[in-house]
């Protein structure tokens, strides 16, 4: 399976020659996978350096005479560190906007925490008009991109560096709306990004224990389908919820929402809850911050005990 990122620089130069209103800013990242963009439509890629906040206004400008910006770089750099921009710039004025990053959470495991980011999402969902899209595979960004670009939101795409390998039809990726991976009666499992792995690899360990899962996979946080994990949650009766984002605000709150009016239901969260220390693989960073799927399967035994 391809990269994320290969696939958003194949998606610009599928989109570009027919839309030509389509601007493309990078801050000294993925130069040498755009070039093909960048030669097929000149004078409609930049790279801006390493000023985020920067390119975020350049952006704005672009916005406000009618052209269609996507900004791109490694996520705390575009989202915590240029929020204000974000904020004031295309919350305040209304313009769209597509910001796509890289590295999800700790994908930039060999470059330490400055390069992790656990709070983008919330971020962005706090912008009313905010749009938040955690593509998972390939299909999953290059359908979504092309449905929402133009949607007049501030449209946020989180890339993880690693695909979670499930491969999904077109017809089955829809914007806002949940996808049921596994049918289960025991216990409902939430899940974003490239942790669906994982919650695969636990679900198919505890079905030789007894315990059925039922998997729910989310490439759309916000809009969120309430509606599937109520419907999950009302047959299970437990629900665990498995992301790579702050314990603080994410995938588990928005779970809880959609399931305020079901009596008798026992819940666990799995999330990051602080900055993730030192150095190594992904999969060895997902050890640390407590997301493997060992994890998740003594997680679920211990709730449905």
């Amino acid at each position: 399976m391809k990269k994320l990122r290969e696939v958003f620089a194949e998606t610009m130069l599928e989109v570009g020659p027919n839309d030509e209103n389509l601007v493309v800013m990078v801050g000294d990242i993925s130069h040498g996978i755009l070039q093909p963009f960048a030669k097929e439509c000149p004078n409609r890629y930049f790279n801006i350096g390493i000023c985020e906040p920067a390119m975020v206004n350049l952006a704005c400008g672009l916005s406000k005479v009618g052209l269609n910006p996507v900004v791109h770089t490694i996520a705390p750099f575009i989202t915590e560190r240029a929020y204000e921009q974000i904020k004031l710039d295309f919350g305040y004025q209304k313009l769209n906007l597509n910001l796509i990053s890289v590295g999800g959470s700790f994908d930039y495991a060999q470059l330490g925490c400055s390069h992790h980011c656990y709070t983008d999402v919330s971020l962005v969902s706090h912008l009313k008009r905010g749009v938040v899209v955690l593509p998972g595979s390939p299909i999953e960004f290059k359908k979504l991109f092309k449905d929402i670009y133009r949607n007049d939101s501030i449209n946020y795409f989180r890339l993880p560096e690693v695909p979670h390998g499930v491969e999904f039809s077109e017809s089955e990726i829809q914007f806002g709306k949940g996808i049921k991976v596994r049918d289960g009666s025991d216990i409902t499992i939430a899940v974003i990004g490239t942790q669906l792995k994982n919650a695969i690899k636990a679900a198919d360990n505890l079905l030789s224990k007894g315990i059925s899962c039922e998997i729910l996979y989310f490439h759309t946080i916000k809009p969120f389908d309430d509606f599937i994990v109520n419907q999950s949650v009302s047959k299970t009766k437990n629900l665990v919820t498995l992301e790579e984002l702050s314990s603080h605000d994410g995938l588990f709150n928005l779970c809880l929402k959609s399931c305020m009016d079901i009596d008798g239901v026992s819940y666990k969260q799995m999330a990051v809850t602080d900055f993730i220390h030192g150095y190594g693989s992904y999969e060895e960073l997902c050890v640390k911050a407590g997301l493997s799927s060992q994890d998740l399967e003594k997680n679920i035994t211990n709730l449905i005990k």
